[in-house]
């Protein structure tokens, strides 16, 4: 049954005799690149340099201060008077106190008590599912503007205590699965699909060299904001002031052969995924603004691109890693478009396996993939990723002028995302 679901889905991704070629008059792209006024906008993105986890730059900052920092930054860089925000939301994994955070941290960055706040936790889609939550309320008319964000802190993140599940939920096997390490979800993929380790590093080697081109030549300056911090020397505990500018996890220089000599990492569960060809441990944030876009011309603000809309599917909890290749055709589907009509993809790189996997089923052309390198060379900060992934995709499509784009990563406990946004910085 799971075989042909995925058959199903991955038809929609064929376009038939009959149907309109990818961006012609006729196709989805037409309704989606219309501008009406209700639409929903992007008027900034914009994030911290993401840092590795527990010795970066980041390990001594709480993730209060992170996202303090960050708001800062973006009511100074808006122009907004943030009496105008009407609701915050956080996108956040480890922190069982986000929502106080936020709260807080909003405040004293001077958005004032009027406006609300709240946190959610969709695992590693949780920065997409705040731009979701908010944009939904734009929509909705609930209200005009609103900010989404996603942070976390993975150097304060707490692994000492086991998920356990009461003994009648342990009775189901996919249930029991959802406690699977992400691993083993990961040499699941590996194993059940052919994704050799070969595949998996050479993949890796790739993001690496995309991130280093994309470094050196300035390419993430602009989405990047700086920020001021204190770092903990751990041996004198001396602290020192220091400002962070740029990514600290891309390896220049990685090779294919210098991957191939990382050990297993979970060699309980295979031998394929190592820390050479899965997503860094990392601190970081990242924020998006979104407003309906007769609010964004009234009050004169940069439209950078258009919202329109995401979705989300389930996979089999022990193969969750698969779950972008469910989630892009439900929502090319949704928006009557063809592979072929998306310029750039930006999937997270959650493990090598699951990206290759996703890629190759698919049929995707890998250039339009992650072309700034993904997590596996930048990091992946939990609930970060699905907002910081957003000011990638819009950084890169303004630099390149590309249009049409497409947002998603795979989840815990076996689920997808995807979202779509039309760039308008051409």
């Amino acid at each position: 049954m799971a075989t042909e679901r995925l058959s199903s889905i991955l038809n929609q991704l064929r376009p038939t005799a009959s149907a309109v070629s990818p961006n012609s008059g006729g196709s989805g792209v037409s309704a989606i690149t219309q501008k009406n006024p209700d639409d929903v906008v992007i008027t900034l993105a914009l994030r911290t340099p993401l840092a590795k986890a527990s010795k970066g730059g980041f390990k001594d900052t709480d993730l209060d201060y992170m996202v303090f920092a960050l708001l800062k930054e973006v009511v100074a860089r808006s122009k907004l008077d943030p009496a105008l925000i009407e609701d915050v939301c956080l996108g956040n994994v480890r922190d069982d106190k986000a929502a106080y955070i936020l709260r807080a941290a909003a405040l004293a960055a001077g958005i004032p008590h009027t406006a609300g706040a709240s946190s959610v936790n969709r695992f590693c889609s949780s920065g997409l599912k705040a731009v979701h939550d908010i944009a939904n309320q734009i929509r909705l008319g609930a209200i005009d503007v609103g900010l989404a964000m996603g942070a976390e802190s993975m150097s304060a993140a707490d692994y000492g205590r086991p998920l356990s599940f009461h003994e009648e939920i342990m009775k189901a096997p996919e249930a029991r699965d959802c406690l699977q390490p992400m691993g083993q979800t990961s040499e699941n993929v590996g194993d059940d699909f052919n994704i050799s380790r070969q595949m998996q590093d050479q993949f890796a080697a790739e993001s690496f060299r995309r991130a280093e081109v994309a470094q050196k030549a300035g390419w993430f300056d602009d989405e990047i904001v700086p920020i001021t911090t204190t770092v903990k020397d751990p041996k004198t505990g001396d602290c020192k002031t220091v400002t962070l500018t740029k990514d600290e996890g891309i390896r220049h220089g990685t090779t294919v052969e210098a991957l191939g000599k990382i050990r297993p990492a979970f060699p309980q569960f295979g031998n394929k995924t190592t820390g050479g060809n899965a997503s860094q441990v990392t601190d970081g944030a990242a924020a998006v603004l979104l407003m309906r876009r007769s609010k964004a011309i009234e009050l004169n603000q940069p439209i950078l691109g258009k919202f329109c809309g995401a979705t989300v599917a389930g996979v089999a909890p022990r193969i969750m890693g698969i779950g972008p290749s469910i989630a892009i055709p439900k929502l090319l589907n949704q928006f009557n478009l063809h592979k072929a009509d998306i310029d750039i993809f930006e999937i997270n790189e959650a493990f090598a396996s699951m990206a290759v996997y996703c890629v190759n089923t698919l049929g995707l052309d890998a250039d339009k993939v992650n072309p700034c390198g993904g997590a596996i060379a930048l990091g992946h900060p939990l609930g970060t990723t699905g907002a910081r992934q957003i000011c990638t995709i819009l950084s890169e499509a303004r630099r390149t002028k590309k249009k049409v784009l497409i947002t998603s990563m795979c989840i815990g406990t076996g689920q997808g995302m995807a979202g779509l946004l039309v760039n308008e910085q051409v």
